[in-house]
């Protein structure tokens, strides 16, 4: 605890809280992935009874895990890069082996001397023959992409290469390579933290005059605002933002389109309901936000009465829906009861949360998707684990009688499931934010 507290300060001091330089980015960057190797790997190879875990990547066609695996300064693999992790559980050891050229930064030493042995796969072959493990788990997987990163042609030449007497040991590394990519430390969820932080001052300037003069900004434009902001600010976006536009029925006489599919040229306008999908990639983390903001009109001081009560059930659906979270519970278990909850009082939800952290779509259980309401097979089947961090996205229709219409109150904020239950990560929405005069 006292080893993280003096992480939290420095990385909270650094550049009083603003974005982190390249360099201090490296240095949480590698302090972080040795956290990760060194107390939380062992753990997941023993609870997913892997002793002997190999990862394959060439340049430019990286596994999606390695990926999650390179020190600061690899933007990609180099050559072949092959990492082996042994768990020793009797000795109470993990060996981290690079069999590369070069060693994989700080956290992995080279043991591979190609003056020594040329052929690359045999050294790998003497590194298993030398430890005799049980099982040999490599990244395939038929339902979780980021699960199934080893390229055909490694996986047709490493089994080539493999002894007769180790084939039957190998095996799917699907639970592990989950686990990997799910958990979050304690380290990382303080840079979480900082993360929806950064997300939500960038929605709130997005949704202010700064960036929306009304009648002359479109959709577009803000999206395009929102993307320049990221490029300026020296972060990256995981997908690109979308702004939707909900208005009364008499303002959409001339609109025969669903709101998600007007003309990108639409001009935002005085008596907008605006909707922003947003999300930012910084230290190998990722947000995904959806927040609404309303123009004001210009007799007016604050937001529709009408607008403020629309949200309020938004709200409701979340706490429902959170309020079901239980480890060990499945995905399809949590959406059947939550949209059964939600029904019984009165209200209309869909429901379509996934996992967030290293991936914005990451690996971990399935709440649901937008056009699979009933439930996902094998994804959604997958049981909820603690330590996990999922974009809690869904949203409810509301009946307007000033509009005489429905609009959707589309809401999706990040929050962590851990021993002590459910908690946003940095808050939640909980008022529409104004565009004033």
């Amino acid at each position: 605890m006292k080893y993280l507290f003096v992480f939290c300060l420095a990385f909270f001091q650094s550049e009083a809280q603003d974005i982190l330089s390249e360099q201090k980015r490296a240095q949480v960057m590698d302090d972080i992935l040795k956290d990760r190797f060194d107390n939380l790997l062992p753990k997941l190879m023993d609870n997913n009874n892997v002793d002997m875990w190999i990862l394959i990547s060439r340049e430019y066609n990286e596994d999606p895990v390695l990926k999650t695996m390179l020190p600061s300064t690899w933007l990609n693999a180099r050559r072949r890069t092959i990492l082996v992790f042994y768990r020793d559980q009797i000795n109470n050891i993990l060996e981290k082996i690079a069999v590369t050229r070069y060693n994989f930064g700080e956290n992995i030493v080279s043991a591979w001397n190609k003056e020594k042995e040329p052929d690359q796969w045999s050294r790998l072959m003497q590194i298993i023959e030398e430890r005799n493990p049980k099982t040999i788990a490599l990244n395939y997987s038929e339902s979780f992409n980021i699960c199934d990163g080893i390229a055909k042609t490694d996986y047709e030449e490493f089994m080539s290469y493999l002894p007769s007497q180790y084939k039957n040991r190998v095996k799917s590394a699907e639970s592990l390579s989950i686990s990997w990519i799910e958990t979050r430390t304690a380290k990382e969820m303080v840079i979480y933290d900082k993360l929806v932080a950064i997300t939500h001052n960038i929605n709130a300037e997005a949704f202010s005059h700064k960036s929306i003069t009304p009648g002359v900004t479109t959709k577009t434009d803000l999206e395009w605002w929102m993307r320049d902001k990221v490029t300026a600010l020296g972060l990256e976006s995981w997908f690109h933002p979308t702004v939707d536009v909900q208005r009364s029925a008499e303002d959409l006489k001339n609109h025969l389109y669903a709101f998600s599919d007007r003309p990108a040229d639409m001009v935002i306008l005085p008596g907008d309901l605006l909707h922003c999908d947003f999300g930012i990639t910084y230290l190998r983390l990722n947000t995904d936000c959806q927040q609404l903001s309303y123009v004001l009109k210009p007799n007016e001081t604050q937001v529709p009465e009408f607008l403020v009560n629309a949200l309020k059930k938004g709200n409701r659906i979340q706490d429902i829906f959170t309020s079901k979270f239980k480890t060990g519970r499945t995905g399809n278990e949590v959406l059947k009861s939550s949209l059964k909850q939600g029904k019984s009082e009165g209200l209309r939800p869909a429901i379509y949360s996934h996992p967030l952290g290293t991936y914005g779509h990451s690996a971990g259980t399935t709440f649901g998707m937008w056009d699979a309401q009933d439930g996902v097979p094998v994804t959604g089947d997958y049981p909820l684990k603690e330590n996990t961090v999922y974009a809690i996205e869904l949203n409810t229709k509301v009946y307007i009688e000033e509009w005489k219409r429905d609009i959707r109150v589309m809401l999706e904020e990040a929050g962590f499931w851990g021993e002590n239950g459910f908690r946003y990560v940095n808050g939640r929405q909980t008022s529409i934010i104004p565009v004033g005069k």
